[in-house]
């Protein structure tokens, strides 16, 4: 398990990842993170770690800052009847992270693939994106190729949900 930025950033230099790094004061929401990457083109995500009613399948599901997910309708694309979210202890155990830090980083923390990925297919249009490298005191600007790159790395096929 990465436990720290400073490995995870160590794992993305042993795998030759290209990205540039933004250092802030902690940020707990879309807002606060906006506030410190003004100017910078790359789609602000939103990231909801999730579980259906029983705790068996868990998913983590990125859409853009701006968006409100209907959990409802979430559900019934992912086949599944009922979405919550996740506990903390589930966050901290599949992805290594907390709350607030929540990001698509930690699937590299999924080595049992016990978390499925599901993007927005709207903000899979973009060519940056903007991802906290497990913690929320900094965030990384990366291709759209080099996440691309970082998810077959991880063996974590994304699907798409509207």
């Amino acid at each position: 398990m990465i436990t720290s930025e400073q490995e995870f950033l160590n794992f993305l230099d042993a795998n030759k990842f290209s990205f540039q790094r933004i250092e802030h004061p902690a940020v707990f929401t879309c807002a606060e993170a906006d506030l410190h990457h003004s100017g910078v083109i790359a789609v602000s995500t939103k990231n909801l770690f999730l579980c259906d009613k029983k705790a068996r399948r868990f998913f983590l599901a990125v859409t853009a800052c701006e968006k409100t997910v209907n959990l409802e309708g979430l559900a019934t694309q992912l086949g599944v009847p009922h979405l919550r979210f996740g506990s903390e202890e589930n966050l901290g155990r599949m992805l290594g992270v907390t709350r607030g830090s929540v990001t698509i980083m930690g699937l590299a923390n999924d080595t049992e693939h016990k978390v499925e990925l599901w993007i927005d297919s709207e903000i899979w249009q973009g060519e940056h994106f903007l991802c906290h490298p497990l913690v929320n005191t900094s965030t990384l600007i990366m291709t759209k190729a080099e996440l691309e790159r970082f998810l077959n790395l991880t063996g974590h096929a994304p699907g798409f949900f509207i």
